[in-house]
């Protein structure tokens, strides 16, 4: 199958595409907001930037295009298998060069999980899909249900209590 754009055509469309404040993330960045929760950006002293870094719930979020990061992969003997989906359908052209790609965003956005978790971050992804319109207030719903379940996890009230003695009363010898 050929392509219908020129590879100048090709080149300009590919280029245009940003990492970085895309409508996906913009989406989930003002329902956090306009709900109370505050939030850095892309936080460059953490592993991958995450997109979204909540302190005060020691919590990343990462807001993931379909395509991009190959959502609804499988994983079988510790490899991913990437197939086309609904959300995510891969390019019949030059296929096994989008296929790595895709595996290797796979791979490292595992890695950089693994080294949040080990540094003591809860991870969060959110998918490109979870945010159409049928389907977005559910999802931001059950994000704020989890980053609540977070902070009452992380910060449970460690109630002190005093040994038992023997009670003495003042008129008592």
């Amino acid at each position: 199958m050929n392509d219908t754009h020129t590879s100048e055509q090709r080149h300009a469309n590919m280029a245009a595409i940003h990492g970085k404040n895309t409508k996906p993330e913009m989406v989930v960045r003002r329902w956090l907001w306009a709900h109370g929760f505050r939030y850095r950006v892309n936080h460059p002293r953490l592993p991958g930037k995450p997109d979204i870094v909540l302190r005060k719930y020691k919590t990343c979020i990462f807001v993931n295009g379909c395509f991009w990061h190959g959502h609804h992969t499988q994983m079988h003997n510790s490899q991913f298998i990437i197939e086309s989906s609904d959300c995510c359908k891969i390019p019949k052209t030059n296929r096994s060069f989008w296929v790595s790609k895709i595996m290797r965003n796979k791979e490292r956005d595992l890695k950089v999980q693994q080294q949040l978790a080990t540094m003591g971050w809860h991870c969060i992804t959110v998918w490109e899909c979870e945010l159409k319109p049928k389907v977005r207030e559910k999802t931001l719903e059950s994000l704020v249900y989890t980053l609540n379940g977070i902070f009452l996890q992380d910060h449970r009230i460690r109630r002190y209590e005093m040994p038992e003695e023997e009670s003495m009363m003042a008129a008592e010898e």
